[in-house]
């Protein structure tokens, strides 16, 4: 983590609030957005304080504007809600200060916990000038729950600002101590029992690598909220968007992460990306951005992008999705070939997929689609060829699509670029020979290829309405040992060994009368499989070898 200014630190809530230290959540950063859920959840946590003294809050990742000045980049809501917290208990101590219980005393307590907690009092207009500032959206509220500790009564209130209020409330409402001291110890004990880890950044692409790499950790933090930040502060560069604007561009911008969800988002960002400029690996994709975004009409352009790509992408992601019904009959045939990218978690198509669907017909996008799906079983599922140069091919090919110098399915399949991808037959039935699949973990799979073979051979099968059976047992018994001899422990999980069936139902019975149910049952491969007069190494590797042979023809792009 050299990029940083400084190393991640611990810090309580009482230390980040405290020393003069204001901190801005930026302009067009969601709004506040916890509820009932998430407060219940917190104040479960403030609740095991007093037995354990410390509760961790996770990271807080802050852009430092000057010495005192900080942007909050992530974190907002859990310093909201902490602040709301506070002002909650303040309110209590207002409410004793009115009933004259012990007034004195407890309008100091008030005046030291504004300092500390909230900001100094402005002392004509006795307004809180917040040491946290929200959005566009929340700073006005939130601002007056400061000042006056009453949530605005205000007509045509926001949602937003409505669960800024009911938090308020929520708070206000906890039993928190019955006199101004005890009160004010709760708040040092929370106070000084919350610890966030602090990460500081000097600019926004430093936060980005600081997003990506928590991330890639499994530490969740809304890469979406970064992004939009920087292309919101672009689009209003010249000050002179009006808000009723500004509000649609909010609304698309929550429309387009609502369709994609948090996990996928960058992924979007990137494959977008990459049909409108050279390829870029997530570590590099900000900059990049930054690089293609730099002036209000470009961010306009962009904006408008992202928003007629998100539907695509999510519903790429997504072969069942609704939005496949809202299209033409003829994209139906489609589904089986996401279904095949979904299964086998294969994403490198769908940059070339995404910019062919808005620039081909569907007949052409769909043919695109079936070349694309046998590639990804040739060259990923069963040769495991390099994905970097796939994903390099399929950069330049999008570009070409994006650029209009492929209109069709079949200028890309005779583009030099995909056939250098494309395994040869000979590689593929190499390949594909002595292929193995770890039967237990992927069964889904092995019964999707399966099914395809047949399928291909005449005989229509749903893969998911079928079984795999080993025709020599995964564990074989003594029987079973004996009889199939040498290299019964190297070939459970051949391809050549399992075949489909309606139902498991054979286990470990001989071969004999394993072959009597295989020439029962209406599937192909089990009555090849039938044909052999022993099951042993030998006639295993000849039935597998005569599988590659239909396996090449199943999946295949014809060059005439």
């Amino acid at each position: 983590m050299a990029f940083m200014v400084m190393e991640p630190t611990n810090q309580t809530f009482q230390e980040l609030i405290g020393n003069g230290v204001k901190y801005q959540v930026p302009r067009f950063q969601r709004d506040y957005a916890w509820d009932r859920e998430q407060w219940e959840d917190l104040w479960s946590d403030i609740e095991t304080i007093n037995d354990e003294q410390y509760h961790y809050m996770g990271y807080i990742v802050l852009q430092r504007k000057s010495q005192h000045d900080f942007e909050v980049i992530d974190g907002q809501q859990r310093l909201i809600t902490l602040s709301l917290v506070v002002l909650g208990a303040m309110k209590n101590i207002q409410l004793l200060i009115n009933s004259e219980d012990e007034a004195e005393e407890n309008k100091e307590r008030l005046g030291v916990l504004t300092d500390r907690y909230i900001g100094s009092k402005n002392p004509i207009s006795l307004k809180v000038d917040s040491k946290l500032s929200l959005n566009r959206n929340n700073s006005s509220n939130f601002k007056s729950i400061c000042s006056s500790l009453e949530a605005p009564n205000k007509r045509g209130q926001t949602n937003t600002n409505k669960l800024l209020n009911k938090c308020f409330k929520f708070c206000e409402e906890k039993k928190m101590g019955n006199t101004g001291q005890e009160i004010a110890e709760f708040i040092e004990r929370v106070s000084s029992g919350m610890v966030f880890t602090k990460i500081v950044v000097q600019d926004d692409l430093n936060a980005y690598k600081v997003f990506e790499t928590l991330n890639a950790r499994g530490v969740q933090l809304s890469t979406p909220d970064l992004l939009k930040n920087y292309i919101f502060s672009v689009v209003t560069k010249d000050n002179n968007i009006p808000d009723e604007e500004l509000n649609e561009l909010d609304e698309s911008w929550s429309e387009i992460v609502s369709q994609l969800g948090e996990s996928n988002f960058t992924d979007f960002i990137r494959y977008h990306h990459n049909f409108q400029a050279t390829l870029v690996t997530k570590k590099d994709l900000f900059s990049s951005v930054r690089k293609l975004v730099n002036t209000p009409e470009k961010a306009y352009e962009y904006l408008r992008s992202l928003s007629q790509y998100a539907p695509v992408y999510a519903s790429l992601l997504n072969p069942h999705d609704e939005w496949w019904a809202n299209q033409d009959v003829v994209y139906r045939d489609v589904k089986k070939y996401l279904e095949g990218f979904d299964l086998f978690n294969i994403k490198q198509p769908l940059t070339v997929l995404m910019v062919a669907f808005t620039q081909f017909s569907g007949e052409e996008f769909v043919k695109l689609s079936k070349y694309l799906y046998i590639l990804a079983i040739r060259y990923n599922v069963i040769c495991h060829l390099s994905p970097n140069e796939q994903e390099n091919a399929y950069n330049q090919l999008a570009i070409k699509i994006h650029a209009k110098e492929c209109t069709r399915a079949s200028h890309v399949k005779n583009n030099d670029i995909f056939r250098k991808l494309y395994p040869s037959d000979e590689s593929f039935f190499n390949a594909f020979e002595f292929h193995k699949m770890p039967s237990k973990r992927s069964a889904k799979k092995i019964r999707f290829l399966l099914a395809e073979i047949e399928t291909h051979l005449g005989h229509e099968t749903d893969p998911t309405k079928t079984m795999l059976e080993h025709i020599c047992p995964y564990n074989p018994d003594e029987d079973w040992d004996n009889y199939f001899g040498e290299g019964v422990n190297d070939i459970q999980d051949r391809l050549g060994n399992v075949i489909l069936l309606e139902k498991d139902e054979l286990k470990r019975a001989s071969f004999e009368d394993k072959k009597r149910a295989y020439l029962e049952a209406h599937y192909p491969l089990a009555r090849q499989v039938a044909s052999y007069d022993i099951w042993n190494l030998q006639n295993l590797n000849a039935y597998q070898a005569w599988l590659s042979d239909q396996a090449v023809e199943t999946w295949k792009v014809s060059y005439k």
